[in-house]
């Protein structure tokens, strides 16, 4: 890593000393934007960042964008081999898998990466933030697109998997350990296996919402229409039976008990 930065300086100094001509220098320019831009967007999205130097040396995320763009580059250019060869070095190196073929925007962001796989159809939109764990795979043998594609402005939680060609739109939110085999429409949240959208409403614009902690539970929610419906019904053979009442008081108060120290639904962490 140092002996690449070390190229990558000299390449900037004599460029500046031609004053920027020639196509090698206007590429090393381009490059030296993007690589700019990588940086920031680590810097707006992981508060752990605390310098310039500390992003460039210490992200596997942005190492493994790198060699993924050299590798695309070549794969897209019809060379044999070696884009795979380059692949399974940045996986040896940055333990993130990216086909050569992945077709990835601006501001990719892999917090952590360690187990990130990113399939071979893949197509990853402006702004996407990844975390440790993500699979954007495939579900079988098919040919063609056959992995996800994600819109711009995407979370995908840490150990999410999302699979098959399925189009994941704008601002959406994938929870952690997620699995993700339909679409997912623009500002919504999927969690659960297999995900069910909830949609949200009022969405930031700017530093994506990666506050995990309240991410909805419909699956939870359901239950709580269950034990709503119950207890309903139970004020109902009250009317009928209203010798039953104070036994049925205490059997309701034992019940919501327990399912407040099982299920914690008013803090939010559903089941």
């Amino acid at each position: 890593m140092r002996k690449l930065l070390a190229v990558l300086l000299l390449g900037v100094a004599g460029c500046a000393a031609l004053g920027r001509k020639g196509r090698g220098c206007r590429l090393a320019s381009s490059a030296i934007d993007q690589i700019r831009e990588d940086i920031d967007a680590v810097k707006q999205r992981d508060p752990a960042a605390m310098s310039t130097l500390e992003v460039l040396t210490s992200y596997s995320g942005l190492h493994a964008l790198w060699l993924h763009r050299l590798a695309h580059k070549l794969h897209g250019s019809g060379v044999p081999l070696l884009p795979r060869w380059i692949s399974q070095f940045n996986r040896l190196f940055t333990q993130i898998e990216i086909h050569p073929g992945a077709t990835i925007g601006k501001g990719l962001f892999i917090d952590h990466g360690s187990g990130v796989v990113i399939g071979e159809t893949t197509e990853i939109g402006d702004n996407v933030t990844l975390y440790q764990g993500v699979t954007l795979g495939g579900t079988g043998k098919e040919t063609g697109k056959r992995h996800p594609t994600l819109g711009d402005n995407v979370i995908v939680g840490a150990g999410a998997k999302v699979l098959g060609s399925v189009k994941v739109g704008d601002d959406a939110k994938i929870g952690a350990g997620s699995v993700v085999v339909l679409d997912v429409p623009r500002d919504s949240t999927v969690v659960g296996n297999p995900g069910r959208p909830v949609l949200l409403r009022g969405q930031k614009v700017g530093i994506p919402d990666i506050d995990y902690r309240h991410l909805p539970d419909p699956v939870a929610e359901a239950v709580k229409c269950l034990v709503a419906r119950i207890v309903e019904m139970e004020k109902e053979l009250d009317e009928l039976h209203p010798g039953r009442e104070g036994q049925r008081q205490a059997a309701v108060a034992e019940t919501q008990r327990m399912l407040q120290d099982l299920l914690q639904f008013e803090s939010g962490l559903g089941i």
